[in-house]
């Protein structure tokens, strides 16, 4: 059985957040990927330290998920989410949810319930209510700073994009298990029941104890497209390691499919892997022994 150091790595989207905001930003994935490495530590389990670590990401109003999450061209907020632990592949997600407060916990009970691996809208809804979820006030959840993207994007003042967008986590636990989860608002002024890459497993969420895990942030409709997140752990299982096969990755997915965006990746050693072609990405890793750290 390997022994390896158990590790956290989040991000917290990729795009091109102002330069004033960075150090926040960098700061609030840090905060993050340590509150991830506790519970990682705490109970071992490479899935609830990803969770976990998404989880303080959502309650964030400064990032694209959850609490602050961007609005449809409906003015509404649509949340998709995604977990996938790598020892047996289950994985978990919802999409195009209503207002709930934390959509990767409801992405987990999806995994753990075990009959389906993906719900959307209504039918998520509903999934969420039965298993002790309560939706959330959408007053609650939607931020002055939402609304005001939304009337600029609309008026034409603005890109659909959100720096500082979706945010995601990987998690390696000391036996080499591997988790990745992934939540977002999605797109700003998205067309109701728009469906990104990030509860997709493969494209947003990917997690095998055989190559690795990974999260992936950006223009979702190509990381759709490209599989970017299977792509990444492909390489892991062909012998890359974890920076190699990032930097491949992201440099294969913007030749390709002309994407724009980011990933973070770990494979079975707790090696990792942090890659990008945007302006900013802000991260955090956590690792046993060492002080948590973030860049952007």
């Amino acid at each position: 059985m390997r022994i390896v150091s158990p590790v956290v790595v989040v991000h917290g989207g990729a795009g091109d957040v102002p330069e004033a905001s960075r150090a926040a930003h960098a700061e609030g994935c840090r905060v993050a990927a340590a509150e991830g490495l506790r519970v990682l530590l705490e109970t071992g389990s490479a899935l609830e330290a990803a969770v976990r670590a998404v989880e303080v990401l959502e309650d964030d109003s400064k990032y694209n998920a959850g609490t602050g999450a961007c609005l449809t061209e409906a003015g509404t907020i649509e949340l998709d989410a995604s977990v996938m632990e790598g020892t047996t592949m289950r994985g978990g997600a919802v999409c195009a949810l209503p207002p709930f407060r934390n959509p990767i916990r409801i992405a987990r009970a999806v995994l753990e319930e075990g009959r389906h691996v993906l719900y959307a809208s209504e039918g998520a809804s509903r999934f969420a209510i039965a298993h002790g979820f309560a939706p959330a006030d959408p007053e609650t959840m939607i931020t002055a700073k939402a609304r005001q993207r939304l009337d600029a994007v609309l008026a034409g003042r603005a890109e659909r994009g959100w720096a500082g967008g979706t945010v995601g986590a990987v998690a390696c636990d000391r036996e080499g298990r591997v988790a990745a989860a992934t939540s977002t608002g999605g797109m700003v002024g998205k067309r109701v029941g728009r469906v990104g890459d990030s509860p997709i497993l493969g494209a947003g969420t990917f997690a095998d104890d055989e190559s690795g895990a990974a999260s992936a942030t950006g223009q979702g409709e190509a990381i759709h497209r490209f599989g970017l997140t299977r792509y990444a752990c492909d390489l892991l299982r062909a012998g890359l390691t974890a920076q190699q096969a990032a930097d491949v990755s992201i440099e294969r997915f913007g030749a390709r499919v002309s994407g724009s965006g980011g990933l973070i990746v770990v494979d079975g050693r707790g090696e990792i892997g942090i890659a990008r072609n945007t302006a900013t990405m802000s991260f955090g890793v956590a690792r046993e022994g060492e002080d948590a750290g973030a860049g952007h």
